[in-house]
């Protein structure tokens, strides 16, 4: 909002030394893919497979990308989740809390993964997983920070792939037939047949993908404001330049993709919350303080909106616990706000702690929006650039070629996100009110 010339402005600075370095297509015959054999995958490595994203933060609440699985192979669609490990999706069996999708079910064909089966001991991570008998099946249950949950079996299938080097290949990954499914939160869950788990455990498809040598250990993703995207696993379309990178934290939190501590600047002034512990996920569609951080960061919009018609949105409105205002915010930016369908202009940040996050800080799809992130797990370090994310890149060319970016993103920030490098601190998210 602009009166008599001031802006607003919330900044979230990252404390941290850093470096500023500077569609998927279906196969039309599984057989011809399964043939591609094994010998060839030191050709393959380094190659990225990329998959066209749908979805929105508001209304939908998801982003989500096609994948085929089987053979014949069967698409389905999942939501992109950086914040888990383990692909689900709907089985075919009597279930309960089943997905919307009653046409995209997976029927298993004698593919049950063995208990043994290291995959099987990764979603384990208690350290107390038994087997009644080698050959007994892996059971798994998975419980997300909405405190929704899938239960089921893990089982291992084809995944028909097209890489961007040209090699189409069809390996065997393991992922979960989901039967109980648990969605207690106010809304419905998304039309959706499942999630993709792209998380650091070598559960993950990422994780699979590399320990078979069939790609980097590097993935990414582009989600619009405007909806849609792209999700890339691999490093050929990562730019060569112009990335702000940070070191992945190294402590308890690096079972997540965790930048570390960051402090809290509102106005380009310290608020004096210093230490958050923040999470990349891309699972979450808002994004999420702890309670002295929020509560931080309303008291100084309130105070700069002082005389303002602002209150606090009702409980069980879609966003939930947001800021609402009954006129219209010029210029808002999809970063941070999201505007309703009665034209009330919400605020994207929720309250962490009182959803049971505890002191975590979660960097939701809203604050991710209209720039490219990338997560090297070969290099341990998290990487982000503004960039068209409506425009898929070119499969087809290597490295930057192809890859269409805005011709503002070498600028030092634009409108919706600063991004500020140095030799003593990254601004990884600038949120400006106009």
């Amino acid at each position: 909002m602009e009166e008599k010339g001031k802006s607003i402005t919330f900044l979230l600075f990252l404390v941290m030394f850093s470096t500023f370095q500077g569609c998927i297509s279906a196969a039309s015959q599984l057989s011809s893919i399964i043939k591609t054999t094994r010998s060839k995958t030191s050709n393959r490595i380094g190659s990225t497979t990329v998959f066209p994203v749908t979805g929105n933060v508001y209304p939908l609440g998801y982003y989500s990308v096609s994948l085929q699985i089987g053979n014949p192979p069967k698409t389905f669609d999942l939501d992109i989740d950086t914040g888990g490990d383990l692909t689900w999706v709907q089985c075919d069996a009597p279930c309960k809390g089943c997905t919307m999708p009653r046409n995209a079910l997976y029927n298993p064909k004698n593919n049950l993964v063995p208990c043994k089966d290291p995959v099987c001991y990764a979603i384990h991570s208690s350290g107390n997983h038994q087997c009644d008998s080698p050959t007994a099946q892996c059971d798994y249950e998975v419980e997300y920070a909405d405190h929704g949950s899938s239960l089921g079996v893990l089982v291992i299938d084809h995944f028909p792939l097209r890489l961007t080097n040209g090699s189409v290949l069809g390996p065997s990954l393991t992922f979960g037939c989901g039967y109980d499914q648990s969605n207690p939160g106010p809304n419905q869950p998304p039309p959706t047949a499942g999630v993709l788990g792209l998380g650091v455990g070598k559960a993950s498809i990422m994780s699979q993908l590399y320990s078979l040598g069939l790609t980097r250990n590097v993935l990414g993703h582009c989600l619009s404001g405007r909806g849609g995207g792209y999700l890339f696993l691999g490093d050929d379309i990562v730019p060569s330049s112009g990335i702000a990178w940070t070191p992945m934290s190294s402590s308890s939190l690096d079972t997540h993709y965790s930048s570390g501590p960051a402090e809290l600047f509102y106005g380009g002034k310290t608020t004096g919350i210093k230490g958050l512990q923040t999470i990349f996920d891309s699972g979450s569609s808002y994004t999420y303080f702890n309670s002295d951080a929020y509560k931080t960061t309303l008291d100084l919009i309130r105070k700069d909106l002082s005389g303002k018609q602002l209150k606090d949105a009702r409980a069980g409105t879609s966003p939930t616990n947001l800021l609402e205002r009954h006129e219209t915010f010029q210029n808002h930016k999809r970063s941070y706000l999201i505007v309703t369908g009665r034209g009330n202009v919400c605020l994207g940040i929720l309250n962490g702690t009182e959803v049971g996050l505890g002191n975590l800080n979660i960097i939701g799809d809203i604050s991710l929006q209209d720039k490219m992130v990338i997560y090297d797990n070969e290099k341990q370090q998290i990487g982000w650039v503004s960039s068209n994310c409506d425009r898929v890149p070119n499969v087809d060319s290597a490295s930057d070629k192809g890859f269409s970016r805005r011709s503002d993103a070498k600028r030092v920030y634009d409108t919706s996100l600063r991004l500020i490098a140095s030799a003593s601190a990254v601004i990884i998210h600038g949120l400006m009110l106009l």
